[in-house]
């Protein structure tokens, strides 16, 4: 197991937020393990569009924190990574309900890795699939991130 998801399920265990971003939008970390882990969220009023439905940038963002969160838990104490690409398909509208994100490393190399997310609503029903290229830092790169 990487030393980076031994690190992280400490951090967890504490309770304290994992990253301010998940506070400000409202979501936790509810699941991980080496190469996957599981966000949920509660989509409410509050995260809407001019339409009324789940602003499509919040949907994304719990989806990417999903995939970086899979991903960074596959990375030794001395390496951390950046996106360098990340796509979403919005395939089912949402007004309020409790989602959940799973990401999952698909592909990991020696710098460049793939990661996707499955968003399903509480039914069940896959709201979003989403995907990213990641590249892994080491050294220098690496340093403050």
């Amino acid at each position: 197991m990487a030393k980076k998801v031994e690190a992280m399920k400490k951090a967890l265990a504490t309770g304290k937020p994992f990253a301010p971003i998940g506070v400000l939008i409202g979501f936790e970390i509810t699941a991980l393990e080496e190469g996957e882990a599981e966000i949920g969220f509660y989509a409410s009023d509050k995260h809407s569009n001019p339409m009324g439905t789940l602003h499509g940038g919040v949907l994304c963002d719990v989806a990417d924190a999903a995939m970086g969160i899979s991903f960074a838990s596959t990375l030794e104490e001395d390496e951390s990574f950046t996106t360098l690409e990340l796509k979403i398909n919005f395939l089912r509208p949402v007004w309020t309900d409790k989602l959940r994100a799973v990401g999952k490393v698909v592909k990991r190399g020696r710098y460049v890795g793939m990661v996707e997310c499955d968003v399903t609503n509480s039914k069940g029903d896959l709201v979003a699939k989403s995907s990213s290229t990641c590249m892994v830092l080491r050294g220098e790169q690496a340093t403050g991130r």
